[in-house]
């Protein structure tokens, strides 16, 4: 097993160098491409009828094709551009993977035993997943901060009388990662005929921001009824700040209960590595002897599930 895992280890680096080049590849080089994959061609006849989703970047077949019609491939796909990682559904399994083996081997090398390698290979191959949600939560945290400088900027273009497209231009030029881009494409996408209104409603897809639904609602509403869209978008900028402030008061409300749940989730690992370097002896029985791993089992078991049961009881709907 000892030679396999520089194998491995070559392996994972010479994937993660290809496909960081990849990645630079497709980056801000390539936006024209990236406007094309994400905007369908709509046909003359049945234009207010044509769906603007988001067209799959990358045609598979096989088992990568079942994925990406399946929920989950979906998902993870919708999920890598809220993120801002134009990586394909079959990368990002290769890099799964290859942690999968990455782990699995060095499980074999510290633990005894089949549990432990699988879930230390689980753990390693779910990473991507994790690295992925959390560039999508902080993408969209940082464009919910932007949202209500935006907003001013497009009720004063619209009361100086400007258009809303050319309010949506001056947001372009004004802003940059996220907000910027998104508008932008929003705007490319209405200079090839797709409406703005469903324009906005795909940007919504891309950035699943509640504040953004309620710009999204405004302007379908106005493109219907008709009404002063600068003062709708002037009260809208009050309520995004209004809901930061109360969001932001209920983090602090929560804070000392997250910091105990996260006391509690991670104060048994401090423990165990205390008593691995002062009494190494008492730690050595939880990995070699059967009744020891029953127990270390349980308590991760436990462990896990107060967390959980911590966060669940800290999310707050409002």
């Amino acid at each position: 097993m000892a030679p396999f895992i520089p194998t491995i280890v070559f392996v994972l680096l010479f994937a993660g160098i290809v496909l960081a080049v990849r990645s630079r590849s497709t980056g801000p080089d390539s936006e024209e491409d990236l406007l094309r994959r994400m905007t369908p061609t709509i046909d003359e006849d049945d234009s207010a009828e044509q769906s603007i989703t988001r067209q799959s970047r990358v045609r598979h077949g096989g088992l990568v094709g079942l994925l990406y019609r399946t929920h989950p491939g979906q998902w993870l796909e919708d999920s890598l551009v809220q993120a801002g990682l134009y990586l394909s559904l079959a990368e990002v399994l290769l890099i799964m993977a290859l942690l999968f083996l990455c782990g699995e081997a060095v499980g074999h090398l510290v633990f005894h035993g089949s549990l432990f390698p699988l879930a230390v290979a689980a753990g390693l191959a779910i990473l991507p997943l994790a690295y992925v949600h959390v560039c999508k939560q902080r993408r969209i945290a940082q464009f919910g901060q932007q949202l209500p400088f935006a907003l001013d900027l497009m009720k004063s273009s619209l009361e100086a009388g400007h258009s809303l497209a050319r309010g949506l231009q001056v947001v372009v030029q004004e802003f940059k990662e996220p907000l910027g881009p998104e508008f932008r494409t929003v705007l490319e996408q209405s200079r090839v005929g797709v409406p703005l209104p469903r324009s906005l409603e795909q940007m919504l897809k891309r950035m699943p921001d509640q504040d953004l639904s309620l710009l999204v609602v405004a302007v379908k509403v106005q493109t219907q009824v008709g009404s002063s869209l600068a003062m709708i978008i002037g009260r809208l900028g009050e309520i995004v700040r209004t809901r930061q402030r109360l969001r932001l008061q209920i983090r602090a409300l929560t804070a000392q209960a997250r910091a105990s749940g996260m006391l509690v989730g991670l104060l048994p690992v401090f423990v165990l590595i205390a008593f691995h370097l002062i009494r190494p002896a008492y730690v050595d029985l939880l990995f070699h002897d059967p009744t020891g791993l029953k127990i270390l089992k349980t308590a991760i078991g436990l462990d896990v599930m107060a967390v959980l049961a911590i966060r669940r009881l800290l999310r707050v709907d409002y």
